[in-house]
């Protein structure tokens, strides 16, 4: 049976962005953080982190933010970016301006450019983070992809074939599973995440990705509801339906 970690009050809160230990500490003789009804009296008490916490405590009247260990999913929205190399708006302007401040940081699981929207995840789990983006996993991520030019009718055999070589590389892709929807559109499966993967596939045979959205990581899927920009956090449930495959082990 597995330990469940403890933390001071005051290091809890100050690394989730509710201010510096010294703030966090005037807040807590304040009497402004209640857990499960009782006001806490000190600031070194220790606090189990269990994902309940949220329920139960309190911060000026308000639940606490959901304690280390959040993944989340985002409906990425077009034009926003998951690097701070790149210039524009970031994918954590989505988020709440204190969650900017945690510590350990979200970060994205792996990214999406600038020109794709869609399910991306987001977490400050190391673990899982690894978990996800290990070519190992071989996670199938499944794309919507519009085309500029109508589908020429042998992609689904070259991209299932695991033969296709892209420009500047020496190993061919992993196979992938195409399902044309349209002359010009198609859902595009991949298990691996090379760079602009699906759009340089097309390219290969003489298209070009017009638009390229993102449903599916293993068996969790953008809800229809989840606008984009917003975002929801992940239950255990849905942290299973990632890894479909483990299902079965």
């Amino acid at each position: 049976m597995s330990r469940i970690a403890t933390l001071r009050l005051d290091r809890l809160l100050a690394n989730m962005g509710y201010g510096s230990r010294r703030e966090v500490q005037q807040l807590v003789h304040a009497g402004h953080v209640m857990l499960d009804g009782e006001t806490i009296a000190h600031a070194d008490e220790r606090i189990a982190i269990t994902r309940d916490l949220p329920e139960r405590m309190l911060v000026r009247g308000k639940p606490l933010d959901p304690p280390p260990g959040v993944a989340l999913m985002v409906h990425k929205p077009l034009g926003v970016t998951c690097s701070h190399k790149e210039a524009g708006p970031l994918v954590y302007g989505l988020l709440p301006e204190r969650w900017r401040r945690r510590d350990p940081a979200i970060s994205t699981i792996g990214r999406l450019d600038k020109e794709t929207s869609g399910l991306l995840l987001m977490t400050d789990d190391g673990n899982l983070l690894h978990r996800v983006i290990s070519p190992r996993a071989r996670i199938p991520k499944r794309y919507h992809v519009t085309l500029d030019r109508p589908l020429r009718g042998d992609e689904v055999e070259i991209f299932a074939a695991g033969t296709l070589m892209l420009d500047g590389e020496d190993r061919p892709l992993l196979p992938a599973h195409m399902e044309a929807l349209s002359e010009r559109s198609a859902h595009l499966t991949l298990t691996e995440g090379r760079y602009h993967q699906v759009r340089r596939m097309f390219a290969a045979l003489g298209n070009h990705v017009t638009a390229l959205h993102r449903d599916r990581i293993g068996d969790l899927a953008l809800p229809a509801d989840l606008e984009p920009g917003h975002y929801r956090i992940l239950s255990e449930a849905d942290l299973a339906s990632i890894f479909p495959l483990a299902k079965g082990a």
